[in-house]
């Protein structure tokens, strides 16, 4: 897929599966083809990648064909726009929680360069723009993927809104925050926190936009069960977390047939 079949299958409610990489490494990439995978999802709001190593992996995967997209460090359009300028494919707002800041993202994914007056001019009046300059934007951005994070009780309450903006192309559930805005942190399994998160999943279905969460914890089982509740955008898990669950899975294995001391399991993963 690229980035334009991308947007298309969201919003037509058909399944596309990508997984977290944090690693700059050329050879992570081309281990990364071949996977199943449609799309890669690089993180900068809690990875420290800086801007060149973000756009190198940019370029790397979007020469593999697996079109990068990027959670910038906050819900700033200027800095979504130099992102896309370094080779992203999309971009994820996080913590989004006002139609003010889903007009900022699809203002950089669908007007980009626009800035200013001119860009709110167009924000607000579409027809305003000039047939050439119209044409130039829709073709420049077509393939931008627009994604807002929904993790609080706040988005949850406006999600009606936030999803009937047009240009918005999907909503990802940050688990972690939204368990703890719950007032539930990491209880994942708590049937308030499954509740949140299948009514963000109908309702951004029910707009005509695609809709996922991270998938880190609960299992392929949850997963599953999330798939079949209506979501259609896949994040499954990150290089780092799937690596140390299959090696210590293995060297465990090892230890244990040959009789030697387990170590001690640490919890540590991305948030």
């Amino acid at each position: 897929m690229n980035s334009l079949e991308i947007r298309q299958a969201l919003r037509a409610g058909d399944r596309v599966y990508g997984s977290l990489v944090s690693a700059p490494a050329t050879l992570w990439v081309g281990m990364a083809r071949g996977t199943g995978l449609d799309f890669v999802f690089i993180d900068t709001e809690h990875i420290p990648n800086d801007r060149q190593n973000l756009s190198w992996m940019c370029r790397a995967y979007q020469a593999a064909s697996l079109p990068p997209i990027v959670r910038v460090p906050n819900p700033d359009p200027f800095e979504a726009c130099k992102v896309l300028d370094g080779g992203a494919s999309g971009i994820i707002f996080p913590y989004v929680e006002s139609v003010a800041q889903i007009r900022d993202l699809v203002g950089a994914c669908r007007y980009r360069p626009l800035k200013g007056a001119r860009l709110q001019q167009a924000l607000d009046e579409p027809a305003s723009l000039e047939p050439e300059l119209a044409t130039y934007l829709e073709e420049r951005n077509a393939h931008s993927i627009a994604v807002a994070n929904i993790e609080s009780v706040p988005a949850l309450e406006n999600l009606d809104a936030l999803v009937a903006i047009d240009g918005l192309d999907a909503v990802l559930i940050g688990p972690h925050d939204l368990s703890c805005s719950l007032g539930i942190p990491e209880q994942y399994d708590h049937p308030h926190f499954d509740e949140a998160v299948k009514t963000i999943f109908a309702t951004a279905r029910a707009a005509g936009k695609g809709a996922g969460i991270h998938f880190f914890v609960g299992g392929i089982e949850k997963e599953i069960d999330y798939l079949q509740s209506g979501a259609n955008l896949v994040v499954h898990g990150a290089d780092v977390n799937i690596w140390r669950e299959a090696l210590g899975g293995q060297i465990g294995a090892l230890r244990e047939a040959m009789g030697d001391r387990q170590q001690a399991a640490d919890a540590a993963a991305i948030i």
